[in-house]
Formats: structure tokens, C-alpha cells, sequence
């Protein structure tokens, strides 16, 4: 379970209150009055506690588990019977699981701390409730909204602006930037930094100014270590409701649509625009100029480099359909097998 240590836990709430609250089913009435203290995983948990079980892969912690409560699916209930464990019951359990812990551990509540040693610039403009932590650096022409929180060491660069309840993480740094509301940035994550455009000169690569801006919209995510590049002259966007893994980069002028997930480690090449709703596995490469169509989801390893259709679901490198991509597998598998039989000793 959370660790008190580092996390400020609310309640305890009866298992009917925790049912009602978040909008799901409780399984029996008579389990109702049970008092839950907290949340913690199905090997961890004690009595009072309330787990999820949203995988049937941990059906054993399930059967074993000690907690008084369990989140699940009635489909899981079923095909995994327990008798003796109060039930709340939804068809989306993990997203109810997180106004669950949402409810047990909400945002603190702040008031307006700036700490010393905090170099703010004059005409920097902070908004109520904001909290900004030793050695962060605001400079000209910052503008912070109400309630953001600002890291230790964290850099906002000049003409920097931020919406409403924004937290920028410990040693991050941010410039040319636009950031709506709402927004978090991880740790060590790198906002607006220059792209990497250069001109092949008599005497090496020169340098292409970046002139542009990151446009970032409402409850955007951005992982820790993440880097996203400025424009080179127009701008590098993040559609709002975007979640970003961390040790993401992001070169000049992409586009990146509304609620897209990308997870750690891809790297998206300038001027690439992704529809909305794109999903992208680990470690996956997108070329430059490159379109992703709306709800396309992209195979973690896969190197996309070219264009892909709304809707579809591609994998390997070069990216291709995924039934394509397992085919192709299947059959140098077997290329490989025979190879191997045909060489052995007689």
C-alpha cells in the first residue's frame, strides 16, 4: 500500500460510500457497512483494504489475497468465484479503480509557498495558490495561473506562459513555450528546446534558427526526461488530453492530435503529425513528414516510414498491417527451421 510516508491518505469510507462515489456496483448489500482504510495490490493487502482484480493473469493473488474488498469485473467474478471478499463491481475497473485512489489519495491542498533562494524575475506574473520550490528559476515575462507548482532547480524560460494547475517536476526546463491547463511535466523533461535542423555548408552542418514555439493543450502528460523540440519556424503542438511516457523525443513541427499515448522511448522525427486517439508502443521510430491517421496504433520496436491510415494497427520495421507483420514472421520462422534441419549433421 502507499506509503505514508510520501502520500497524505483521506477516509476511511464504508465499501457502499466507496460504490456510490465512484459510480459502480456494489455486489452484496450485506458487505456494505465494511470499512475500507485504504488501497493496496492483491498480495499486499490486509482486511480493511480494497484491491483491484482487473486481469485474470494475477488469478492466483485473487484466490489467496487477504483484502476485504475487491474491484472487478462480474465476468471475472464469475469465471474466478470467491466467497467471503466484499465486491465492487465494473465493466471499466481499472478506470473506476482510479477514482478509487483518487478518493483515498487526493491532490493536497496548497497554499502560495514561494521558497528562498527562488529567482524571479520582476515582471514575472504568479498566480494565487502557486507553490515554487528552492532554486527555480521564473524569468522575464513568465506567467504562471493559479495553483501551478513549480520543482526544485526547474528553469521557465522567458515569455513562457502556463494555464491553471500546471506542476512542472523537479530540474525541468521550459522555454518558447504555450501550456494550457491542467498540465503535468515530469522531472528532467526539456519543453522547447531547439530542434535539429541544420543546412550542409563548405565547412559542415550549419545551423537552421528555430523560431518556433510548443504549443501544449489542456491535461497534456509529458514523462519524465522527455524532450520536446520548438518549431523551426512554425510550431511543435501537443493535442490536449495527450499522455507522454518518459525518454520520449519529439523533433520540430510535429503534430501530435488530441489523446494520444505514447510510451516510452519512441522517438517521433520533425514535422511528423499524428491524428487524434494514437496509440504508440515502446520504442517505436516515426519518420519525418509522416501522417498517422486518427485511432492508428503503431507496434512497440516498429519503424513507421510511411504513412498510415486511420484506424489501423501496424508493427515491424518497416511498419506494415499487422497481420502482414505476423505472417512475415511466422513465415521466416519457418524459413529459419528449415534451414536449420537442412544443415544438420546426417
Amino acid at each position: 500500500m502507499p506509503d505514508a510516508r510520501f502520500f497524505q491518505r483521506a477516509g476511511p469510507f464504508s465499501l457502499a460510500e466507496i460504490a456510490e462515489r465512484i459510480g459502480a456496483h456494489l455486489g452484496d448489500a450485506a458487505k456494505g457497512n465494511l470499512i475500507i482504510t485504504d488501497v493496496a495490490t492483491l498480495e499486499d493487502a490486509e482486511i480493511t483494504h480494497l484491491s483491484p482484480f482487473v486481469d485474470p493473469r494475477y488469478y492466483s493473488s485473487y484466490i489467496t489475497t487477504a483484502a476485504g474488498a475487491v474491484l472487478t469485473t462480474r465476468n471475472l467474478s464469475e469465471k474466478f468465484p470467491r466467497l467471503g471478499v466484499g465486491l465492487i463491481f465494473s465493466e471499466t475497473a481499472r478506470l473506476h479503480y482510479a477514482s478509487v485512489a483518487w478518493l483515498f489519495y487526493p491532490e493536497a491542498v496548497r497554499g502560495s509557498v514561494v521558497r528562498m533562494r527562488v529567482a524571479v524575475c520582476g515582471n514575472a506574473i504568479v498566480g494565487a495558490d502557486c507553490q515554487i520550490e528552492p532554486s527555480a528559476v521564473l524569468g522575464t515575462g513568465v506567467v504562471l495561473g493559479s495553483r501551478c507548482q513549480i520543482g526544485c532547480n526547474t528553469v521557465i524560460g522567458q515569455g513562457v506562459v502556463l494555464g491553471d494547475s500546471c506542476i512542472v517536476g523537479d530540474g525541468a526546463s521550459v522555454s518558447h513555450a504555450l501550456i494550457g491547463n491542467g498540465v503535468e511535466i515530469f522531472a528532467g523533461a526539456r519543453i522547447g528546446t531547439a530542434g535539429f535542423g541544420f543546412a550542409p555548408g563548405p565547412r559542415g552542418p550549419i545551423r537552421i534558427p528555430q523560431l518556433g514555439r510548443v504549443v501544449i493543450g489542456d491535461n497534456v502528460e509529458i514523462g519524465a526526461n522527455t524532450t520536446i523540440d520548438r518549431g523551426g519556424l512554425g510550431d511543435t503542438v501537443i493535442g490536449a488530453g495527450t499522455v507522454i511516457d518518459n525518454l520520449v523525443q519529439i523533433g520540430h513541427n510535429a503534430r501530435i492530435g488530441l489523446s494520444c499515448v505514447i510510451a516510452a522511448q519512441v522517438g517521433i522525427a520533425g514535422s511528423a503529425n499524428l491524428g487524434d486517439g494514437v496509440m504508440i508502443g515502446g520504442q517505436a521510430a516515426i519518420a519525418d513528414h509522416i501522417v498517422i491517421g486518427s485511432g492508428a496504433r503503431i507496434a512497440a520496436c516498429s519503424g513507421v516510414m510511411r504513412d498510415v491510415p486511420p484506424l489501423i494497427t501496424v508493427g515491424g520495421a518497416p511498419a506494415v498491417p499487422i497481420r502482414q507483420f505476423h505472417r512475415q514472421t511466422t513465415a521466416l520462422g519457418r524459413i529459419a527451421k528449415s534451414h536449420r534441419s537442412d544443415n544438420a549433421p546426417k
